[in-house]
């Protein structure tokens, strides 16, 4: 039951994170616009390099995720292990409640995680660079890999959770439902569903993510402080 919340709350993250992701994101989809070819500047020729982006990067939160997720679940093996993984989960449900109350717009003390993973972005962004101009809808999958770790307080927070998660398994699908949950945002910001992209910045919407993450949050701590 806990894990099937887990994945629909990072999906919930992904979709409710939209006003971040356009910020984030916007400078990106419009490098990768800029990279296609003319010849290939049509509906079908944007949808495949959209797609072959996004699964760059989902592909790099997967890999983040299993990455994180069994290292800790190798820790968590050991009875001290197991102590140190029961806090990690205490500070993941704080993490979703500091998420949820960046989210909402009423604090913005997450965005510290992207001050951290800043330093890191400037050796990985002139990689990405080498795969432009595309030619062939291929590049923008490595393309995609690279941006995926753009420093950002989202993914940060979803990596913590899947630290939680016990096992590699369980990290990577945390991260894959969230980057699934990303995907309108996305698509939205490559030009090819400009009405979603009204709707998925609409203040409801993300107050209604922020407060569902919240309780989940606040469910996640009464659940681990109950263990301890």
């Amino acid at each position: 039951m806990t894990a099937n919340l887990d994945l629909l709350g990072a999906l919930l993250v992904g979709l409710a994170g939209a006003g971040h992701c356009i910020g984030m994101c916007g400078g990106v989809s419009a490098a990768l616009s800029m990279a296609i070819p003319p010849a290939q500047q049509h509906f079908t020729g944007r949808l495949s390099y959209l797609l072959y982006y996004n699964l760059g990067r989902i592909l790099s939160y997967v890999m983040a995720g299993a990455l994180v997720g069994g290292l800790l679940a190798t820790t968590g093996e050991l009875g001290a292990g197991k102590q140190a993984l029961l806090y990690l989960r205490l500070f993941a449900g704080g993490l979703m409640i500091a998420l949820g109350l960046y989210l909402a717009g009423w604090w913005q003390g997450i965005l510290l995680l992207e001050r951290l993973g800043a330093r890191l972005w400037p050796r990985l962004r002139p990689l990405a660079g080498k795969f432009l101009p595309f030619r062939h809808p291929l590049q923008a999958l490595p393309f995609g890999m690279v941006w995926g770790w753009l420093p950002c307080g989202l993914v940060y927070s979803m990596l913590t959770w899947s630290a939680a998660a016990g096992s590699a398994t369980k990290g990577a699908l945390i991260m894959l439902c969230f980057g699934i949950g990303t995907l309108p945002t996305l698509f939205a910001l490559g030009g090819l569903a400009d009405r979603l992209r009204y709707w998925l910045t609409l203040r409801s919407l993300r107050l209604t993510g922020a407060l569902l993450l919240i309780a989940y949050g606040l469910h996640t701590l009464w659940v681990g402080l109950a263990s301890l």
